[in-house]
């Protein structure tokens, strides 16, 4: 039986904590641990945590370093075989630990592990940030099965499969931890969004599959750090894509698919633009000039995509996800296959 880290960033989620803490620390399963990664918080989080909650393990920072950052940095307390990152705005059901245990016993080749993700307001659909696991189109889109873009499925039964995926979601996240620190953990550059998917990209190109089980839910509220649709989290969105292309693209698909992503990104831009959010159009435009102002440092992250070990990117689709969306109408994930 693994045991797991139940690892939790915040930063003045007292608010969330009081909702979604007591969920988790009524987890049935008999070896785990949780650890509140608190960045520096000033809304009462430790002081509340430690009276209610004196089972918790609490570390402290100094400064605000995010979701990569408070997570790269709790790791170091952590002593079970398994690293979980969890949002701290996400409920989980008693027996959820489980589920993602057997996943991970039924083949040593897995490095990570997502459990089904469902809308903590309205439980019987898909949770935008995850979903039943994350896949990436040709150009670099992220989709999920039960996501695409704005369209949210309802759960109906239709992913209950266990399935490798591409990415798995940072809002519950399981991974090794000798894999998770081999590969030097998030990518701090990243600060919020997509870190997991340049994880995930890093954990299959070292030769672990990264998987989604159905055996195990959890329910998040979502928009905890960053509301949906603000130009702040349209920036990270692009800047961070931008990122994490460059990073993990071989050469020959940089040649040929990164100025088409540049294109469809000024699409976005100007689609923005005429549809009266100016500022998502300028979000855009600041997040290309970060990623070519910060060029040559993502260039020099390259040198791990050239590892011999990776057998296969499942997950990663051969198809342009814009297209077959808004122009194909295909909008649920099993019409794309």
């Amino acid at each position: 039986m693994k045991g797991f880290s139940i690892i939790i960033v915040t930063w003045n989620g007292l608010h969330h904590l009081k909702t979604f803490l007591p969920s988790v620390c009524a987890t049935d399963y008999p070896d785990f641990e949780i650890i509140l990664a608190d960045n520096a918080s000033d809304d009462g989080t430790v002081e509340w945590v430690s009276e209610h909650f004196p089972e918790v393990i609490i570390s402290t920072f100094d400064d605000n370093y995010g979701y990569c950052g408070g997570n790269n940095r709790a790791v170091a307390t952590a002593s079970k075989e398994i690293l979980l990152f969890l949002n701290n705005d996400v409920k989980v059901d008693s027996k959820w630990l489980h589920g993602l245990n057997e996943c991970f016993k039924s083949d040593e080749a897995i490095g990570a592990v997502q459990p089904k993700l469902l809308s903590y307001k309205e439980p019987e659909y898909f949770e935008y940030a995850g979903a039943a696991g994350g896949f990436i189109d040709k150009y670099g889109y992220p989709f999920c099965k039960g996501r695409i873009f704005e369209t949210v499925e309802k759960d109906e039964g239709q992913y209950d499969e266990i399935s490798e995926i591409f990415w798995a979601s940072g809002a519950a996240l399981a991974i090794k931890k000798d894999l998770f620190e081999e590969l030097g953990g998030f990518d701090e550059d990243f600060e919020f969004h997509m870190e997991e998917i340049d994880l995930c990209w890093r954990v299959k190109r070292s030769g672990q599959k990264v998987m989604y089980t159905p055996e195990s839910t959890v329910y998040h509220l979502g928009g905890g750090s960053l509301a949906m649709g603000s130009p702040r989290k349209v920036y990270y969105n692009f800047r961070n894509n931008l990122f994490m292309i460059w990073k993990n693209y071989s050469t020959s698909e940089l040649i040929l698919g990164f100025p088409i992503r540049l294109f469809l990104d000024v699409v976005a831009a100007y689609k923005s633009l005429l549809g009266g959010k100016p500022k998502e159009f300028v979000a855009i435009a600041k997040a290309h000039f970060h990623f070519f102002l910060n060029w040559i440092k993502v260039q020099r992250k390259r040198k791990a995509n050239t590892s011999p070990k990776v057998k296969s990117l499942l997950g990663k689709m051969p198809i342009s996800i814009i297209w077959n969306y808004f122009l194909k109408g295909k909008k649920k994930f099993d019409q794309l296959l």
